[in-house]
């Protein structure tokens, strides 16, 4: 089962557990292993931490991430639904999200992908009740992300933990092909309505699908 604390949860998406591993990327893409190559990966792993934090749709972020460096065109966010690794809401979601034992939670699991490029697998928990019927119908029967679909709610987000899990510029290169980890940043967040009330409980992991842009020469 998927935990939501952090102590337990690290330990899992560091083996790989939580998902299947992000496939290759689908890209000519290649960074060398040199020291200014590893810094520049680090640089854009950070500010792709600080954008995240400074926005309340991680959706959007990553399709102005998407767009900004020409990842694919269009730069249009998919979840892909993995749907036979979804399963019950463990009890510290339900806490999160002030839900009784009788509550029904909702669990998504997703793929985010900008055109071949996987960018974030995320685990999505959230209330079905504080959504519209219309809102609950989408979810269920399309690959728009969460975030777009709940966006009439003027929905807010707040971060709990957010985790570089990859740090290339604190190690040395032989000047190859830089090795790229599936994951090179994690979040966890809640999402609530305009008055505070918690709908959604999320774990996001990024990949190094946010590298799919050549490096700047």
């Amino acid at each position: 089962m998927l935990l939501f604390g952090l102590p337990v949860l690290l330990p899992l998406i560091l083996a790989g557990c939580l998902l299947v591993p992000a496939r290759a990327l689908e890209t000519n893409v290649r960074w060398p292993d040199t020291p200014a190559a590893r810094r520049t990966a680090q640089d854009l792993v950070e500010e792709l931490n600080r954008e995240l934090l400074a926005r309340p749709s991680a959706t959007a972020t990553l399709e102005k991430w998407c767009a900004d460096r020409g990842i694919a065109t269009p730069a249009r966010v998919v979840a892909a639904r993995v749907r036979d690794q979804e399963g019950m809401a463990p009890a510290d979601v339900r806490a999160l999200l002030n839900a009784g034992p009788d509550t029904p939670v909702r669990h998504r699991r997703v793929r985010l992908a900008c055109g071949p490029v996987i960018l974030s697998e995320a685990d999505n928990f959230y209330l079905p009740e504080k959504l519209t019927p219309e809102m609950n119908a989408e979810l269920d029967g399309t690959d728009t992300p969460f975030g777009k679909v709940v966006r009439p709610l003027d929905f807010r987000r707040r971060t709990l933990d957010a985790q570089l899990l990859w740090r290339p510029a604190e190690a040395s290169g032989d000047g190859a092909a830089l090795p790229l980890p599936a994951f090179v940043l994690t979040h966890r967040a809640v999402l609530t309505l305009p008055d505070g009330t918690p709908f959604s409980a999320l774990i996001e992991r990024y990949t190094s699908g946010i590298l799919a842009a050549p490096p700047a020469r």
